[in-house]
C-alpha cells in the first residue's frame, strides 16, 4: 500500500520532501505535482521502477520519457543543445513545456526513443517538484499521470490514492492538479515542431517556424 503525504504546494515541508526522496532512492515510484499536471516519477537509472511505470501506463518502447530537471545547466548534461535551442529553452523554462532533444551518453538507453535517440526534458515551475529535485540532486524520470484509455491526466489526489494505492509507493498530495499535460516541443530536428498542445502556450514556437 502506498504512502500518502500532504505537502504544502507553496512551502513544501522539508521533512516530507526528504522522506519522499528516500522512497525514490530506494527504487520507489511516486506521484507528484508539476506546474502542468500530476506525474509519475522514479530514479533515472532504476530499470525496475521504469518498467513498473511502463506497465502502469501501458507504454511501448517508442514512448519518449521525460527527465525533469532542476535547471538549464542540469538539462545540458543530458541533451545536446545548440545555440538556437538554448535561446528557446532559456526563454521558456521553468514552465509547462517538455522539449524533445537529442540525448547525450548520460541518458540510459532504456529511456531514449530506440531509433531517434531522443529524450524529453523539462524544468517545472512548481515548488514541490523543485524541492524534490533539489533534495534528490538528480533529474526524475517522469511521465504524465494519464491512465490507459484516458486522454486527460488525473487531478484529484484522493482519487489517485483509491486507484493507485497498490501500484505506486508514494502519492504526494499538493492540492488539485491541472487537467492538461505539458506542451511538447520537438527541437531535435532543428526547427521547433509542436508535437502536443497542453497548458503551455504553443504560439512562440509556431512563430519561430
Amino acid at each position: 500500500m502506498s504512502q500518502f503525504f500532504q505537502v504544502h504546494p507553496e512551502n513544501p515541508q522539508p521533512r516530507l520532501i526528504k522522506q519522499a526522496v528516500e522512497i525514490i532512492k530506494a527504487g520507489g515510484v511516486i506521484v507528484y505535482p508539476t506546474d502542468s499536471s500530476y506525474a509519475l516519477g522514479c530514479l533515472i537509472g532504476d530499470k525496475g521502477a521504469v518498467e513498473r511505470i511502463r506497465r502502469l501506463r501501458r507504454l511501448d518502447e517508442k514512448h519518449n520519457f521525460t527527465l525533469v530537471c532542476r535547471d538549464l545547466s542540469e538539462l545540458g548534461v543530458f541533451a545536446k543543445v545548440d545555440t538556437a535551442a538554448f535561446r528557446l529553452l532559456k526563454g521558456h523554462t521553468p514552465g509547462p513545456y517538455t522539449f524533445i532533444l537529442s540525448a547525450t551518453r548520460e541518458v540510459p538507453r532504456m529511456l531514449m526513443h530506440p531509433k531517434r535517440r531522443t529524450i524529453g526534458l523539462r524544468v517545472p515551475n512548481h515548488p514541490i517538484a523543485l524541492a524534490l529535485l533539489e533534495q534528490l540532486g538528480a533529474p526524475l524520470m517522469s511521465t504524465s499521470l494519464i491512465l490507459p484509455g484516458e486522454t486527460l491526466p488525473m487531478s484529484d489526489p484522493y482519487e489517485m490514492r483509491r486507484i493507485l494505492e497498490h501500484q505506486v509507493d508514494l502519492i504526494i498530495d499538493g492540492g488539485p492538479g491541472g487537467m492538461e499535460a505539458s506542451t511538447v516541443i520537438n527541437l531535435s530536428e532543428g526547427e521547433p515542431e509542436v508535437v502536443r498542445v497542453g497548458c503551455g502556450d504553443p504560439e512562440p514556437f509556431l512563430s519561430e517556424e
